[in-house]
């Protein structure tokens, strides 16, 4: 038991360090698996800490957990209390947390504060395993929104959640997909009364402090590849704001249902690849000319197109010197439709 805690406070420094020191923190190994990270979860709690409630607003953090949401409530100056169904867990936040902290065993389903703000995180693992049906939550999504349906309310979901599943349970607010460091972390489903006006889809890109919504201009025009292509974060392609980003930046699409943006200039902090050949997607024509612009590594991207990277990488057998880039997709539909390859030098 003792080896086992060591090992999950060493992973626990990495995910939750951000919270403050978590080196005494007690867990278990699934619930620091579900566990937000600290970036997420500060997010989540400025948000609240700056939303329409305002500093004095009260968070219920219905499933507390080991209180890693709490932490960060705290830490930014909310003011919260917590409950949970898992007396174990519960005693987990107690310790975490101090004796100060306002714990009590409940259940989710079941409200024990009024007017607060309610926080929940469902469970989306069963006997260790990931489940990513909507059906899969506990407590259940549909019965957490006809629950709170009269409360501000903030739910944790699946990052690949089916927003339009989302919506047939009658939830009419904002759902806004995070990133960071490069990975799409969640999806949030913020109520109205939480939401900015207007807003029904936000991505929050935390590691460049940037955000986009679907209230932004979405003229983004289908054109020939230009200078350089962008793949957008996976948090803007994620929340389908692809075209949002690509006006506010001034690229285009490449297809119209491809994610990949380009442009002759690159917007400031985003990594690009610049474009230095394009051909029809043919191994052998690639493979000739990677070998004539010295490729020795090859990243490759792939959208809308059946290709496997790493066995590609494999049989083009490079030996040149040039670390390049491949950015293979689908251009047109029908049988008009066709893969292409651009061939390009990273930005960095």
């Amino acid at each position: 038991m003792l080896v086992e805690t060591t090992l999950l406070r060493r992973r626990a420094a990495d995910k939750l360090g951000g919270l403050g020191d978590v080196s005494r923190w007690l867990f278990t190994d699934e619930a620091l698996q579900q566990a937000t990270a600290a970036p997420v979860a500060v997010h989540r709690a400025r948000r609240l800490a700056t939303g329409p409630g305002g500093p004095d607003v009260l968070v219920h953090d219905a499933t507390c957990s080991i209180g890693t949401e709490l932490a960060a409530l705290h830490g930014s100056g909310v003011r919260a209390v917590g409950s949970d169904i898992d007396p174990v867990r519960l005693a987990m936040a107690r310790h975490n947390l101090g004796s100060a902290a306002d714990l009590c065993l409940a259940d989710a389903l079941h409200p024990v504060t009024r007017g607060a703000v309610v926080l929940v995180d469902p469970a989306r693992r069963l006997g260790g395993r990931r489940r990513f049906g909507i059906d899969s939550y506990r407590p259940g999504l549909r019965q957490l929104i006809d629950t709170y349906r009269d409360r501000d309310l903030a739910v944790k979901c699946a990052p690949g959640i089916d927003f339009s599943q989302v919506r047939h349970l009658g939830f009419d607010g904002e759902i806004e997909v995070t990133s960071y460091h490069g990975s799409v972390r969640e999806a949030c489903l913020w109520s109205a009364g939480l939401a900015q006006p207007g807003v029904r889809r936000r991505a929050s890109i935390l590691d460049a402090g940037d955000q986009i919504t679907d209230t932004e201009p979405d003229d983004c025009p289908v054109r020939p590849a230009g200078r350089w292509i962008v793949d957008p974060d996976g948090a803007v392609v994620r929340a389908g704001l692809v075209r949002h980003y690509g006006a506010r930046h001034g690229l285009w699409q490449l297809d119209p249902d491809i994610a990949y943006l380009s442009g002759d200039r690159l917007p400031a902090g985003v990594r690009g690849f610049e474009v230095l050949e394009q051909l029809v997607f043919d191994e052998r024509r690639l493979r000739q000319a990677l070998s004539t612009l010295d490729c020795g590594a090859l990243e490759i991207l792939v959208r809308g197109v059946q290709v496997d990277p790493d066995a590609l990488r494999r049989r083009l057998q490079l030996r040149g010197s040039r670390p390049l880039s491949a950015v293979i997709t689908r251009i047109g539909s029908g049988p008009a439709g066709h893969a292409r390859v651009f061939v390009c030098r990273p930005s960095r």
